[in-house]
């Protein structure tokens, strides 16, 4: 008796899944890791109502004009330094110490493609930076008279320069993350840099009121295109007075912004490392 052997069913090749399923995992990845540090994602909400706190206090009864208030003015700018914070600071920060941590040169080492990685950034980002605005804008509303805009042109001026802004941020931080040498000294090598271009970029001051050399650097990088473009989108169209030019410039805003955007991408793929320096 002959016995017929059935050859096994091959089993089905597991497909990697596509670089944009992995990237959204790496979202996941992202926030939970982010907020699992809690005085961390503590800080990165609470520093910027803080300023926002002190310096409305302190000066928000200052009148600029006609119905407009310091406090108004510097809401407008603090929305703007969301972006940076989130943005350029976080990333900055965070790479390094996962360049230290091991963590950049384990995921080489799965077959995942590295753009997965960056998606998983931005999305962190993006989800960093609707939370933080969103609050600024409540805290602005309920205590600092920041009127919100019923120009539905004024809201897409709010999209449009959140967007180019934190794309460009986003590009510069992931760019500068092979500054600092060590992921410890990340912050005491990006937090100055982050206020410099606050209180030249016309966060703390009224732009048009800093010497004229501190408004020529500003103009060289974005956080003065954006807080500019947060301004038309908060303020009245009274304060457009209080501008340099006399006008909110927004086609020169966004022109910068995606200037940004552009020069972001280049120094990123020319400058970023996924090891320390010395083990590429």
């Amino acid at each position: 008796m002959t016995t017929t052997l059935t050859p096994a069913a091959p089993s089905p090749v597991e497909r990697i899944p596509s670089t944009l399923a992995l990237g959204l995992r790496r979202i996941r990845i992202e926030l939970k890791t982010f907020f699992r540090d809690r005085n961390s994602a503590v800080w990165n909400f609470l520093l910027p109502v803080l300023l926002l706190v002190i310096f409305g206090s302190v000066f928000g009864n200052q009148d600029l004009g006609p119905g407009i208030t310091f406090a108004q003015y510097f809401v407008a700018g603090m929305i703007a330094s969301g972006v940076l914070y989130t943005s350029f600071q976080n990333l900055a920060i965070a790479i390094p110490m996962e360049r230290d941590d091991g963590t950049l040169k384990r995921l080489q080492g799965v077959p995942m493609q590295k753009a997965s990685y960056f998606i998983g950034k931005i999305g962190l980002v993006f989800v960093a930076y609707v939370a933080q605005v969103t609050l600024l804008i409540i805290v602005g509303v309920l205590f600092y008279k920041l009127q919100l805009p019923t120009d539905p042109m004024r809201w897409f001026t709010f999209a449009w320069a959140s967007v180019l802004g934190l794309i460009a941020c986003t590009l510069c931080g992931i760019a500068f993350s092979v500054v600092p040498k060590t992921g410890k000294g990340a912050s005491a090598v990006v937090s100055p840099i982050v206020l410099v271009l606050q209180f030249t970029s016309g966060v703390f001051f009224v732009f048009s009121q800093l010497p004229h050399w501190m408004q020529v650097f500003a103009s060289f990088f974005p956080l003065k295109w954006l807080t500019q473009a947060m301004r038309s989108v908060f303020l009245p169209d009274s304060a457009e007075a209080l501008e340099v030019a006399g006008k909110w410039e927004l086609p020169a805003c966004a022109a910068v912004l995606a200037a940004w955007c552009v020069g972001g991408l280049v120094l990123s793929l020319v400058f970023f490392r996924w090891n320390k320096r010395g083990q590429d």
